[in-house]
């Protein structure tokens, strides 16, 4: 795996930074001159030109001007938005609460024709009953001290898992063995769950993958990740929400889900390690 989910964003970021380089380099000034004629403390130049700090949009369309070249301004704010968004926290994009993120990515779930999903800790967003939604969603907003929105995105996680029954779309999902044992909801709630899961192995567009706890790793459990077609990975850390569209990132992150893949059981295999989970709720 990549020593650090975020280096696509700071890849995106760097490329910013030396763009802006070479902007002030074509103009002949120093950085210490371009901070000057845009009024900016003297080291603000050298801080945004070796992408230690995130320019600001004003700060970019200064930065042109002064070099004489402000119709390049719209395109390195539109690219520097996109650096932004790579990299998310999850408290900037639960403002107002969660519904908002559960229906800014339908246009996404709607467009990808693979979907790829690895989870370690929770049951997929897909494949979540309201019961299960409700205590994963609540136990996110208490623990992020966000605005309480819950029904409201509950009902927006379920109504993105039409993509399941309707359109072109197929569907690769793991989950490691303890997800089936990480109690999000109360027994029964758990018990649907998992009852739920069993009846999803059965649709023909899904294949749902269990890793088991017994037997010899040769890939170690990992960070949330899900990989839209071949073009995009989105990675969901404690804190973050991380997007990688650099093609050889997202190739690595498509090669651990192949060995993911290999370790997992599937079929009357997994119904078992299931059922088992089902019984041992009491």
């Amino acid at each position: 795996m990549p020593a650090s989910p975020l280096s696509s964003a700071q890849e995106a970021r760097k490329a910013i930074a030396d763009a802006l380089g070479a902007i002030r380099k074509d103009a002949e000034l120093s950085g210490l001159e371009l901070a000057r004629r845009c009024g900016w403390h003297p080291s603000k130049s050298s801080r945004i030109e070796n992408a230690r700090t995130t320019p600001a949009d004003a700060d970019i369309r200064a930065w042109c001007e002064v070099c004489g070249v402000p119709d390049r301004a719209p395109d390195l704010i539109a690219a520097s938005r996109s650096a932004d968004s790579m990299y998310t926290e999850w408290k900037r994009l639960h403002g107002t609460g969660m519904r908002r993120t559960q229906e800014e990515v339908v246009p996404l779930y709607e467009r990808t024709r693979l979907m790829r999903v690895y989870c370690s800790t929770v049951v997929p967003g897909l494949l979540q009953t309201p019961a299960y939604a409700t205590g994963l969603l609540e136990a996110i907003t208490e623990f992020r001290g966000i605005p309480n929105d819950v029904p409201e995105a509950v009902a927006a996680r379920i109504a993105r898992s039409h993509v399941l029954r309707e359109g072109n779309h197929r569907f690769a999902l793991l989950i490691e063995q303890g997800v089936l044992h990480h109690q999000m909801a109360d027994s029964e709630g758990m018990a649907g769950q998992l009852g739920h899961l069993l009846a999803v192995i059965a649709l023909p567009n899904v294949s749902l993958g269990v890793v088991p706890h017994a037997g010899r790793r040769k890939l170690w459990p990992m960070e949330t990740f899900s990989i839209f077609d071949d073009a995009r990975v989105q990675v969901e850390l404690l804190s973050a929400r991380v997007v990688i569209t650099t093609p050889s990132e997202v190739a690595t992150y498509a090669r651990a889900f192949q060995e993911l893949s290999r370790m997992a059981v599937y079929g009357a295999q997994a119904r078992t390690l299931l059922t088992e989970a089902i019984a041992a709720l009491g």
